[in-house]
């Protein structure tokens, strides 16, 4: 059995509160300020991740104490210390392959180094976030009858490897593609992958689009309310998420979902409440279980890269071990049939009033 561990990190300094229930009351720079003196803990043992095929697994998460902020504003080698001292414990337990979660898969180069630096297989799991975000979009899609070949496409944060080869894969499918990013030279390189794509530094140019992905590495909101148009999906693939939380509130009319949503084989129990139902999972993690499943301790992505013969091979091994999207949520909670009914209806209202 090849066993697995996965690095999970608090997204804001309140959210270690989870862990740390004192952290509610103590102000953020408090917070940061400890974090940074703590070391790597063992936050949970995963059991019950049994395939279809009747392999199973078992892991656990790391948690590495140290914000989205504090990764990109510490010096990088004081980051991958403490990434380092993660795959130093998940190699004590046991593990063949470790999963870099959110921001530990951004910092640096893409785990490169990390995987350098430890006998582990190390993964991102962005193949499988990338695949999950192009099925959940086309399947929104399919929801609200948005025809692509009728439709434009956005992409936020399209250099990024998650955001180039979703562009690469989607733009086929759409009859007009907009690509976002922070430097204009390198999203014109991106769009040149991609036939008939647009580049741009405006994000205000997504209001033009039907469907948007957005996979930024910021840690703040960058979409907000007055840049949809109406009855548009937007596939928030970011981690902390790229979709303020007034569009939750002000715009009942647009159907956001998150990407990566994944339902599990088997019963597993991961002994800590990331926010997703049970059963369910990021995508990325699941990508470190399907090569644990597959007995595959291997490093299999990494750098700044997807390719879209990874986005497939992951799309095989779900099939193959039962993993599969879990229908969608927003902003913490299940998207209903009224939600796409509401983005549904506006949509129509939109197209009778041109």
């Amino acid at each position: 059995m090849t066993k697995f561990a996965f690095i999970v990190h608090p997204l804001t300094p309140r959210s270690a509160a989870r862990k740390y229930p004192i952290f509610r009351y103590l102000p953020e720079r408090l917070i940061e300020a400890i974090l940074k003196r703590k070391h790597p803990i063992v936050v949970s043992e995963i059991r019950g991740v049994r395939s279809i095929t009747g392999a199973e697994t078992v892991g656990w998460f790391i948690g590495c104490p140290l914000t989205p902020k504090q990764m990109t504003t510490l010096p990088l080698e004081f980051v991958y210390k403490r990434i380092g001292e993660c795959c130093k414990l998940a190699e004590g337990l046991g593990a063949q392959i470790i999963g870099l979660g959110a921001f530990t898969s951004v910092v640096g180069d893409g785990g490169i180094t990390i995987a350098q630096r430890t006998p582990l297989a190390v993964t991102t799991g962005n193949s499988y976030t990338t695949a999950t975000a192009i099925e959940g979009t086309l399947h929104a899609c399919e929801l609200l009858g948005i025809d692509p070949g009728a439709s434009v496409l956005a992409v936020v944060g399209a250099t990024g490897s998650i955001g180039k080869t979703c562009a690469i894969v989607l733009g086929r499918r759409f009859a007009r593609t907009i690509l976002i990013g922070r430097d204009l030279d390198r999203t014109r390189a991106a769009a040149e992958q991609v036939e008939g794509a647009e580049a741009t530094t405006d994000i205000a140019r997504i209001r033009e689009a039907d469907a948007i992905i957005t996979v930024t590495s910021s840690d703040a909101a960058v979409i907000l309310p007055e840049h949809l148009k109406p009855g548009c999906i937007v596939c928030d693939v970011a981690r902390p998420r790229d979709v303020s939380v007034r569009v939750g509130r002000e715009r009942p009319d647009v159907l956001v979902i998150e990407g990566g949503v994944v339902s599990v084989p088997g019963d597993v129990e991961f002994g800590f409440d990331f926010g997703f139902p049970p059963k369910t999972a990021y995508a990325c993690m699941s990508e470190t279980m399907m090569l644990a499943l597959d007995d595959r301790p291997e490093s299999f992505t990494l750098g700044k890269d997807v390719s879209v013969e990874q986005v497939e091979e992951t799309l095989r091994l779900a099939a193959k071990h039962g993993f599969a999207l879990a229908g969608f949520r927003s902003f913490e909670r299940a998207v209903d049939e009224e939600a796409i009914q509401r983005a549904r209806n506006a949509r129509k209202q939109a197209a009778n009033a041109c």
